[in-house]
């Protein structure tokens, strides 16, 4: 098997993995770099290809070596695998190898673990007398407790959950009966005899 057999293989693998990754094949009979693609480290074919620490490596499947570490130059961090690429005798003619440039998703990772990190409680200062954010948490759990949308609560279900507003201090609000009736997608006329009814319903019951 020829060098020029072979290109084909890494010449796709580096356009898939461009611009993150280089591709190198070496001549295992010259211990040279025969080609290389989109080159992170630098190197040119022809220049020595330094085989001897895969002898230091453990094989993790049949003539493959890796994922292992290596570093470039300017300090970035690789991720390698290399294949062994055997002729017709079984004998090693080539090794492909390819090395995955770390850094973009380190960064990604960084990022997004930073985005994952708990997110602090609303500011008391800020929020404590934000009616609004009671009304919204109040709705939402409500609704996620009787597993239908606000617009399809029965009249009964709206009449508990305007007891547990009233009694959270949301309806005492000014202007409170506006954003209340857009959270339960009824009408304000509506609500008035919702919360007229909620209302005297405990004072039936206690006579």
């Amino acid at each position: 098997m020829k060098a020029e057999h072979l290109a084909p293989i890494g010449d796709a693998l580096a356009r898939l993995l461009s611009p993150h990754a280089e591709v190198v094949l070496h001549d295992t009979g010259t211990d040279e770099i025969a080609a290389i693609w989109n080159p992170l480290s630098g190197r040119e074919p022809g220049e020595p290809s330094q085989l001897g620490e895969l002898d230091e490596l453990t094989e993790t499947g049949p003539d493959v070596y890796g994922p292992y570490p290596k570093t470039l130059p300017d300090g970035r961090r690789l991720s390698s695998v290399s294949a062994v690429v055997r002729d017709d005798d079984g004998k090693p003619g080539y090794v492909l190898c390819v090395n995955v440039d770390r850094t973009a998703f380190e960064e990604a990772s960084r990022l997004l673990a930073a985005l994952a990190a708990p997110v602090a409680g609303q500011p008391r200062v800020l929020f404590e007398h934000d009616w609004t954010e009671t009304l919204n948490e109040l709705v939402a759990s409500y609704v996620r407790e009787r597993g239908v949308a606000a617009d399809r609560l029965t009249r009964a279900d709206r009449l508990e959950l305007l007891g547990r507003l009233d009694a959270a201090g949301v309806l005492s609000q000014r202007r409170s009966v506006p954003a209340v009736a857009r959270a339960l997608r009824i009408s304000r006329s509506a609500l008035y005899q919702l919360l007229g009814q909620a209302r005297k319903e405990p004072d039936a019951d206690s006579a």
